[in-house]
C-alpha cells in the first residue's frame, strides 16, 4: 500500500502548488466533510490529482490560508463526482474552478444506471473502490493511512473517467447537454436560508398546539446554538426524537425532564439546565408560531388538481408521460431531461398563448437550460393543446 502525508504546513502547500501547476491536463477534486460529526460543512481534506503532478491530500484547518492551489489551478477544468456536494465547501477556502466537468452529471445524462463513484469508476475503467469510509470523522488528527487510501483513490482515477466520459458523451451528441449542465451547476447561488428551519425538526408533526410548536421551535434554538458553539452535530448532542419526546412529556419541572426516558442524546443530562430554560421560555414565549405554514411559491400536491385546477391537471396529465417517453428515448433519467417541478409549474401557470416559444420562454424564465427547452418546448406544447381538444372528441357517456 503506498504511504500518502497529508499536507499540514505552507512549505509543503507550495510545493504541492508547484507541482499542480507543472502538472498537464484537468485537475481531479475531491473534498471530505465530517457530516454528521460536526456542525460545520467546513472541508477537512481536499484531495488533488493531475497527471504529471501526482497526487495531494491537503489539511484545510492546519492552513488556513490556501490560495496558492487557486493560484496554481485556476485556470484548469476542474473534475469532480457530485460536484453540487463539494462546491460550497471548496468556496469556503476560496477555490473557485473556472469550469468544471462532473462525472456523476455526466454519467447521468448518459443514462448509466449506478452513478456513485465507485460504481462510475468500475463501469468505466472496471477497477473496484473501497468505499469502507465514505461516512468517516473526517475531522480525526491524525487521519489513519487507509483513510488517506481511500480519499486518494476518489481523484486518482477521476481523471480517466472522465475520458472515457467525455468520449460517450460524444457519442451520444450529449457534449452540449453536458456543458450546460455543468456550468448551472459551478454557478448555482446558494439556496437562501430557511425561514423556519426549525419546522424540519422530525416527528413535529406529531406535535399539537401552538404553545407546544413554540417550546419545539425553543428547544431546536438552545440545540444549534450550543451545536454551533460545539462545533458538533445537533443530533449528536440530543436526537431530533429526543427534543420532542420533551415537548410530548410536558414536563414540570427540570427534575421531571430528567426523568424522561425518551430524553436521550450525550447532552441530554450534562446541558439539563440549558434544555429546561428552553422549555420555560417557549412556554413564556407570547410570539406564537402558526400550526400551518404556508410556503410561498409551493403548488398544491398534483393529486389536488382534479378539483382545484383541472384545466392544469389535465395539461400535466399530457405531457407528463410525452417528456418521460424522451427522456427514455435519450436514454437518461426523466429529472435530467426536465424536473418534475419545472413542468408542474408550467403546466400550473401555462403562456396564454401555447406555443413553442411560449412555452420555451416560460421554461428560461422557471431556470431551464437551453438544451431542456429545445429537447422538450415543443413536446410540452402540443401536449397541452392536445389536452385542450380531447375532452370536446370524446364519446358522450350515459349519467
Amino acid at each position: 500500500m503506498a504511504e500518502y502525508t497529508v499536507i499540514s504546513d505552507h512549505e509543503g502547500l507550495e510545493a504541492a502548488a508547484r507541482a499542480l501547476a507543472g502538472g498537464s491536463g484537468p485537475v481531479a477534486v475531491d473534498v471530505e466533510r465530517a457530516s454528521g460529526f460536526r456542525y460545520s460543512q467546513r472541508a477537512y481534506l481536499v484531495q488533488l490529482f493531475r497527471r504529471d503532478a501526482g497526487v495531494f491530500l491537503i489539511d484545510p484547518p492546519a492552513l488556513g490560508d490556501v490560495s496558492a492551489i487557486q493560484n496554481a489551478i485556476g485556470d484548469v477544468e476542474w473534475v469532480l463526482h457530485a460536484a453540487s456536494q463539494d462546491l460550497p465547501s471548496l468556496r469556503e477556502l476560496h477555490l473557485v474552478p473556472p469550469t468544471i466537468f462532473d462525472t456523476e452529471l455526466a454519467a447521468r445524462l448518459l443514462g448509466h444506471e449506478r452513478v456513485g463513484l465507485g460504481a462510475v469508476v468500475e463501469t468505466t475503467l472496471g477497477i473496484t473502490l473501497a468505499k469502507e469510509h465514505s461516512a468517516s470523522d473526517w475531522s480525526t488528527r491524525p487521519l489513519p493511512q487507509s483513510w488517506l487510501e481511500y480519499a486518494a483513490l476518489d481523484v486518482e482515477h477521476l481523471i480517466d473517467v472522465r475520458d472515457v466520459l467525455v468520449a460517450e458523451l460524444d457519442e451520444q451528441d450529449k457534449a452540449r447537454f453536458a456543458a450546460e449542465e455543468f456550468e448551472a451547476v459551478r454557478t448555482r447561488e446558494p439556496r437562501p436560508p430557511r425561514d423556519d428551519p426549525w419546522r424540519r425538526l422530525s416527528g413535529l408533526h406529531t406535535v399539537r398546539g401552538r404553545r407546544n410548536l413554540a417550546i419545539a421551535r425553543a428547544l431546536w434554538t438552545a440545540r444549534e446554538e450550543y451545536a454551533r458553539e460545539q462545533d458538533v452535530s445537533p443530533g449528536r448532542l440530543v436526537p431530533d426524537r429526543a427534543l420532542v419526546a420533551a415537548v410530548a412529556g410536558a414536563p414540570a419541572t427540570k427534575q421531571d425532564l430528567a426523568r424522561i426516558k425518551e430524553f436521550t442524546g450525550r447532552a441530554s443530562r450534562t446541558q439539563l439546565d440549558r434544555w429546561w430554560a428552553a422549555i420555560e421560555a417557549g412556554r413564556a414565549e407570547t410570539d406564537l408560531p402558526p400550526e400551518r405554514v404556508s410556503t410561498g411559491e409551493s403548488l398544491p400536491p398534483p393529486r389536488a388538481w382534479p378539483d382545484r385546477n383541472p384545466a392544469a391537471d389535465a395539461r400535466l396529465k399530457a405531457a407528463r408521460p410525452v417528456v418521460e417517453a424522451h427522456a427514455e428515448a435519450l436514454h437518461m433519467p426523466t429529472e435530467n431531461l426536465l424536473t418534475p417541478d419545472l413542468l408542474r409549474r408550467v403546466a400550473w401557470a401555462p403562456p396564454a398563448d401555447v406555443t413553442a416559444d411560449s412555452i420555451g420562454a416560460a421554461l428560461a424564465a422557471l431556470g431551464a437550460r437551453a438544451w431542456q427547452i429545445e429537447q422538450t418546448a415543443q413536446l410540452i406544447a402540443s401536449a397541452f393543446v392536445d389536452s385542450v381538444q380531447e375532452p370536446e372528441n370524446a364519446p358522450e357517456t350515459g349519467s
